[in-house]
């Protein structure tokens, strides 16, 4: 009889995240006003939930603890930083425009071989990753192909050239 662990179904994925913020509608406009989340519902001032493509929600908000709060302070436990997946690399360079165009900051910017991410914080700064995977047959292995991801500067200006304006 073998102690080893049973996997989890590779079919799980996490569905969404809740995150307490200080002023909900401070939130929403970076969630939704800068990002393009669309609000699918609001309890008042109190909490909302926000989604892409319809789905019910991905990330929920709310004050219930937190309205008016602080954020935690360095050293203390918690979020390290949500991460949004988007479908392809087009779309994570509308990202990088959005915030270009809210003036928004970035933390950073990788290429982890697997996939491109772009760190900052929102406004309550929680940690936030907008990311996009490579395709699995891209991503980079070893000669026993054993994954090998990398963390590399990631050139913001060719990916911005890949962004698709509206209109």
């Amino acid at each position: 009889m073998s102690d080893a662990p049973i996997p989890i179904d590779p079919g799980v994925r996490i569905g969404h995240v809740h995150l307490k913020v200080a002023d909900l509608q401070r939130a929403l406009d970076f969630y939704c006003g800068v990002l393009g989340f669309a609000l699918t519902q609001r309890y008042g001032t109190q909490a909302a939930f926000v989604s892409a493509g319809g789905y019910h929600h991905h990330i929920g908000l709310n004050t219930w603890e937190s309205a008016g709060g602080q954020p935690p302070a360095p050293g203390t436990t918690g979020l390290y930083h949500v991460a949004i997946l988007y479908p392809a690399r087009t779309a994570l360079a509308d990202a990088l425009r959005r915030l270009h165009q809210a003036g928004i900051p970035l933390d950073g910017a990788s290429d982890h071989g697997v996939s491109e991410a772009l760190y900052l914080r929102d406004p309550d700064q929680n940690g936030v990753e907008l990311y996009w995977d490579r395709p699995r047959p891209e991503w980079p292995v070893d000669h026993a192909g054993n994954l090998r991801m990398i963390t590399a500067p990631l050139d913001l200006q060719a990916l911005l050239r890949e962004s698709i304006m509206p209109g």
